[in-house]
């Protein structure tokens, strides 16, 4: 059943300048949990390398790829397929994606493309989570217009700082009207490190309103790609799906204008 005191807003997108920062794992986790929930959410792995795909057990194909998703809104709902977990569905990933650029940019709107597709099915579900590749790009100008908020993982360090006050300084120049709702938070963290530590002690000091919900850099994440499905399905840890759980009803808050 549907939480009605909790209003999300509709499209999140996970999503970093830097690859290999918890990305993946923190979108078919926390899609799991709206799903969980009562929500109905559909996950759209838009990185070529399929991982979100990979997790739900759904082969990394469309048909027709990325030109026929932009070409025809019947493609992208045919291409929608049933994950094994209730009320949550994935919009699997191509590797022809590698072309969404080049397709984007050929259009004469190309920052409003994924909002046209994904325009409709705002009517079918709750949660619209986009799970983003790296970079700045006509894709990820695509999402930025697009998502009501975006979720940024960090992992602890003064480059990935220096990464949020970039992608921070980007929508303010570029978006200044509309830009989505920046929430970072501490991605891969181990607290056995003093850099780690301190970067999180510091952090709040310079106004960058980072979420207070870290996830941590431990064994049993990773070897999410062995049971291939979210760890909040199955693992027994504490640790680990507290974590996510924490996390999930922080972002809810924040969504719903209660943090």
């Amino acid at each position: 059943m549907r939480d009605a005191r909790v209003k999300l807003v509709t499209t999140l997108a996970v999503y970093s300048i830097k690859g290999g920062v918890g990305k993946t794992t923190t979108a078919v986790n926390l899609a799991y949990l709206a799903a969980a929930e009562g929500l109905r959410t559909l996950v759209w792995d838009l990185d070529p390398q399929g991982a979100a795909s990979f997790f739900f057990r759904i082969k990394p194909k469309v048909k027709g790829g990325g030109k026929a998703l932009l070409r025809d809104q019947g493609a992208l709902d045919a291409a929608i397929k049933g994950t094994d977990f209730e009320r949550l569905d994935l919009l699997p990933a191509d590797f022809s994606y590698r072309h969404l650029d080049l397709r984007l940019g050929q259009s004469d709107k190309p920052r409003r493309q994924l909002e046209r597709l994904l325009k409709p099915l705002r009517r079918e579900y709750d949660l619209l989570l986009l799970d983003c590749p790296p970079g700045i790009s006509t894709l990820s100008e695509n999402v930025f217009a697009v998502a009501d908020a975006l979720l940024v993982p960090l992992i602890p360090s003064t480059l990935s700082i220096r990464t949020l006050e970039q992608l921070d300084a980007f929508l303010r120049e570029k978006m200044p009207r509309r830009a989505p709702q920046l929430l970072p938070f501490f991605s891969m963290v181990d607290e056995t490190k003093a850099l780690h530590r301190t970067i999180m002690q510091d952090a709040p000091r310079q106004d960058l309103q980072i979420l207070q919900s870290p996830i941590p850099e431990i064994d049993e994440i990773e070897r999410m790609g062995l049971h291939r499905m979210p760890i909040t399905a199955y693992a027994a840890s504490e640790m680990a799906v507290g974590s996510y759980r924490a996390l999930w009803r922080e972002v809810k808050l924040v969504l719903s204008g209660e943090w």
